[in-house]
């Protein structure tokens, strides 16, 4: 196979390319295992499509793009740095939505219910961390850094971040419509990530931390239902359906984490 004529294509062109090959090494073994055991086997396909994911990127990394460290280069480092910067980022988003919530408790837009919300606090982190991986390495790593090899850097924050909102916004045309605040507010968050994994040199780790800070919280809110609209503001404000980033509220802190990313200097 020529390797090389591959790597010479557009970022548009790999990306479909890449993504078919990824279909290709994962349908032959996902379709008899659905017709055999259907949606029980649905989390064991999924984390067969990520494992598969992860070897493409690096398989392809080494033999098409030709980078010593493909990992590495989608900003994934096993160090000190990168660990530090997955606590911050950790810290950052769960300190971001915890004052989000006593704000909005404070103002008489929440009440609080008396639940068991610490049996939350371990589930909700495993899967936190496991989706922001997962989401960070697909979109802020592998996507946003193809993009970035052929388009400038404004181009490719903005497409990586319509692809990441676009994907998540895949539901029938009424939740569209009823629902559209998050679509604005999935951009938004998408821009803060990109900006973080540039803050910190390329590194992930912010990125996947602040992403799962932001999960955990809201996770252990939205599984207890600790938290209760009061009615006395729309939901468009606080959020659509409990969403944080569904509404006015959320998206405003979103931005200025995105701002503080961009504008306040490295230190």
């Amino acid at each position: 196979m020529n390797f090389e004529r591959l790597n010479s294509y557009q970022a548009p062109v790999r990306v479909v390319l890449f993504l078919l090959t990824l279909l290709m090494l994962w349908l032959p073994i996902a379709a008899p295992m659905y017709l055999v055991w259907g949606e029980a086997v649905g989390v064991a396909l999924t984390i067969l499509l990520y494992c598969e994911f992860l070897g493409l990127i690096w398989f392809w990394g080494r033999k098409i793009s030709k980078y010593a460290h493909p990992f590495r280069y989608y900003g994934l480092s096993f160090t000190a740095k990168n660990g530090r910067d997955f606590l911050f980022g950790l810290g950052l988003g769960c300190v971001t939505l915890i004052i989000f919530f006593v704000l909005q408790v404070a103002f008489g837009w929440q009440t609080v219910k008396s639940v068991d919300w610490q049996s939350a606090i371990a589930p909700g982190l495993l899967t936190s961390i496991g989706v922001a991986f997962a989401e960070e390495m697909l979109f802020r790593g592998w996507l946003l850094s193809e993009l970035e090899r052929d388009y400038s850097q404004n181009i490719a924050l903005i497409s990586c971040s319509l692809v990441f909102a676009i994907l998540h916004f895949i539901k029938p045309l009424n939740v569209i419509l009823a629902t559209w605040s998050q679509f604005v507010g999935l951009v938004i968050l998408s821009v803060a990530l990109v900006l973080a994994r540039r803050r910190c040199d390329r590194r992930l780790g912010v990125a996947i931390g602040l992403h799962g800070g932001l999960i955990w919280c809201y996770y252990i809110v939205n599984t207890t239902h600790w938290l209760q609209p009061s009615g006395a503001v729309p939901e468009w404000i606080t959020g659509i359906n409990g969403n944080p980033i569904a509404g006015i509220m959320g998206i405003i802190f979103l931005s200025a984490i995105a701002i503080g990313f961009r504008y306040f200097k490295k230190k």
